[in-house]
């Protein structure tokens, strides 16, 4: 089997950005039990406004925000699909996903599944 990605690209306010690291360690640690090959989320570091498209531009960034890119490697979609449908039926994550209480504003988050293409 080809692995299958998950990735996300987040605005998150900067004075907000510690709650969003302890809610992605908690929501991560959930997706490794029920079968996740490997969680990452990384801060934005060397990101620049392009011209055309960015992840900047992208995601309607404001001043006081940075981006943050993430992405769950899985087996197979298969594996996903059930990985997914098990995490988003577990209590332990019902708190975080209250969009009143996102530490960012989850209307100017994407994501989607990736298929392997290369892999070396």
């Amino acid at each position: 089997m080809s692995p299958y990605v998950d990735g996300f690209v987040v605005p998150v306010p900067t004075a907000k950005l510690d709650d969003y690291r302890q809610m992605a360690e908690r929501a991560g640690k959930i997706w490794k039990e029920y079968g996740a090959l490997a969680y990452w989320e990384g801060v934005a570091d060397d990101v620049k406004p392009g011209k055309l498209t960015s992840f900047p531009q992208s995601v309607q960034l404001k001043d006081d925000e940075t981006v943050v890119f993430s992405w769950i490697v899985y087996n197979s979609r298969e594996e996903r699909d059930v990985i997914n449908e098990k995490v988003m039926a577990d209590p332990r994550l019902k708190d975080m996903m209250d969009p009143a209480s996102l530490p960012f504003d989850g209307a100017r988050m994407f994501f989607g599944g990736f298929k392997t293409l290369v892999k070396l």
